[in-house]
């Protein structure tokens, strides 16, 4: 295959698909006295945090059934372990984790009885995930269980699904340690890997997106206020936890990435066999901007440029990747709606500054996103404040950034101060926690990454199990995500209150599905999740349903139904 080097020619086409993520660690332990203990994970906002006190005899009350299908993530973790009393506290963020109950695979080599291999896993099984409340083992992180025990040694791999999590580190120690509490243990040898991208859409993707596991949009309908900055640094912070990090500038009348970064090839080159895009590279993360297409600032209709951005964005060759941070154009028009609308977006950030001016556009953005289903899990106030002569100065008013949290109920909020450096480094083409990556901004752009990073994987796990299958009761369950309730519906149901034009005349608005086409006891061949908004559903009849969740919030529920023991869901 022969890569052409060649300004690239942009024509118009379109797609609309979305992604998904993963990572793994993977340990070996040695064998060594242990008393069951109770781990824990806590959540400690910008540094890793782990507590040890001590803690009653383990028991498995509590926890999720192994049968149970779980995505968890974890933030960071407290070891309770019998006769220690220290503290320690440590911060961690994770990105989605696919799992499956009890799935630990034993590898090859001398295992012993299925008590000390039980004696393993009951004593992983005190280590929670702090954000689903399920412990490793449930969840599946534990891999290739080797055991030997007449020479005490025990190995392992701890298989999580991002590599940004934070706290990987502690996952390793102690893990490590709740293992060499048992008694026959003498030595352990403990793993981390990482897994392939796996997208919780890929089916719905256009091939060169398939692979990437979160896309998340930097937004502030607004220019001038540093949304470029903020999305530069955040793609460097993510790729310096270990993330793998693709960059796309959708600013095709004034693209900003050439300035702010510094690749060698800066002309984006074409595969001609495959027709597609290789982006340039920076740093290790990927890098796509109509700049770099050496076609300059984009002169032409907004069509064209949904055309273009369309183009760029699906064809390149992404390859594997945690996360693809897009840098949005100002405004909320015809490219925004492209964008959100071409793949799925899992998250957005939004940048604003102190003045009101800023607050009133950034509203606009957000009741966007909230209308195509993209939650917004975090604000940054930029330019907020400088500190001169021991004191603290605001010279553009303070509270936008808290009126935008307070009054759409985003999680987070993020100030950065006015520094020279963040300024130059951009114009330079080094990030600032590239330039800096001890300093003020870098810390504050470190707790973004990590609030990102968890809430990429609690969004990602709920989407994933917001809409399944219960064989066992032949019913469909719904728990849209954001929402405590869970209810359950009947297939026949939900396949009679189709709305495509398939099922309903769009000219008249007749129904052309009959209540009597569809069996009582029909059965749905496969539940896939489309964006934050939607499922599709398979059907034995070859028909692909999509049913959104507001729809489904309407339809007729089932009551009083018994619940299973092991449920047995898709």
């Amino acid at each position: 295959m022969r890569l052409t080097k060649t300004l690239l020619f942009i024509s118009v086409s379109a797609y609309c698909f979305p992604l998904s993520l993963s990572l793994s660690l993977s340990l070996s332990l040695s064998l060594s006295p242990l008393s069951h203990s109770k781990m824990q994970l806590l959540h400690a906002s910008s540094s890793l945090c782990a507590s040890l006190h001590i803690s009653k005899p383990y028991s498995s009350t509590g926890l999720v059934s192994p049968e149970k299908t779980l995505l968890p993530s974890s933030i960071s973790c407290s070891l309770q372990p019998k006769g220690i009393e220290s503290s320690l506290w440590v911060s961690r963020n994770n990105s989605i984790f696919t799992t499956k109950a009890a799935s630990v695979e034993a590898g090859a080599s001398t295992i012993s009885s299925g008590t000390a291999e039980n004696d393993v896993l009951k004593a992983l099984s005190q280590i929670i995930d702090p954000d689903f409340g399920t412990d490793i083992v449930s969840c599946g992180f534990v891999k290739d269980l080797q055991i030997n025990e007449a020479l005490g040694e025990v190995s392992f791999r701890l298989e999580l699904t991002t590599p940004a999590c934070p706290i990987k580190d502690m996952f390793e120690q102690k893990a490590n340690e709740v293992v060499k509490m048992l008694p026959w243990v003498k030595s352990v040898n403990v793993t981390m890997s990482a897994q392939p991208a796996r997208p919780v859409y890929a089916g719905l993707l256009p091939p060169g997106l398939q692979k990437i596991s979160n896309i998340v949009a930097v937004s502030s309908c607004k220019g001038g206020v540093g949304k470029s900055t903020v999305a530069v640094n955040l793609a460097y912070t993510l790729a310096g936890m270990g993330a793998r990090v693709g960059i796309f500038d959708a600013d095709v009348y004034g693209p900003s990435l050439p300035t702010m970064v510094s690749p060698e090839n800066r002309l984006l080159e074409m595969n001609p066999e495959k027709k597609t895009i290789i982006p340039t590279e920076y740093l290790g993360v990927k890098l796509v901007s109509f700049g770099f297409a050496g076609q300059g600032r984009a002169i032409m209709r907004g069509p064209m440029v949904s055309g273009v951005i369309n183009q760029l964005l699906t064809t390149a060759e992404w390859g594997e990747l945690d996360y693809l941070v897009v840098d949005m154009p100002p405004g909320t028009g015809d490219i925004q709606l492209t964008l959100c609308q071409v793949v799925p977006l899992t998250a957005a950030v939004i940048v604003t500054t102190p003045q009101k001016l800023a607050f009133i556009d950034v509203a606009k953005g957000v009741r966007m996103f909230s209308k195509l289903k993209v939650p917004c899990v975090a604000v940054v106030e930029n330019m907020c404040h400088f500190d001169a002569d021991g004191k603290r100065y605001y010279p553009f008013g303070r509270g936008s950034g808290s009126q935008v949290v307070q009054q759409f109920g985003i999680p987070h909020l993020f100030d950065l101060p006015i520094r020279p450096t963040l300024s130059a480094s951009g114009d330079s083409g080094m990030p600032e926690v590239v330039a800096d990556p001890q300093g003020e901004v870098a810390t504050t752009f470190q707790d973004l990454g990590v609030c990102i990073v968890q809430q990429c994987a609690k969004i990602r796990q709920q989407v994933s199990t917001a809409v399944s299958y219960d064989k066992s009761l032949k019913v469909i369950r719904v728990k849209v995500p954001d929402s405590d309730e869970e209810f359950l519906l009947h297939p026949a149901t939900v396949r009679r209150n189709d709305r495509s034009a398939q099922s309903v005349d769009e000219w008249t608005g007749e129904q052309k599905l009959q209540y009597t086409d569809v069996p009582e006891d029909i059965e749905p061949e496969e539940i896939q999740p489309m964006g934050n908004y939607a499922v599709q559903i398979s059907w034995p009849d070859g028909f692909n349903q999509i049913a959104p969740y507001d729809q489904l919030q309407t339809m007729e529920r089932l009551v009083d139904a018994p619940r299973p023991t092991a449920a047995q869901v898709y």
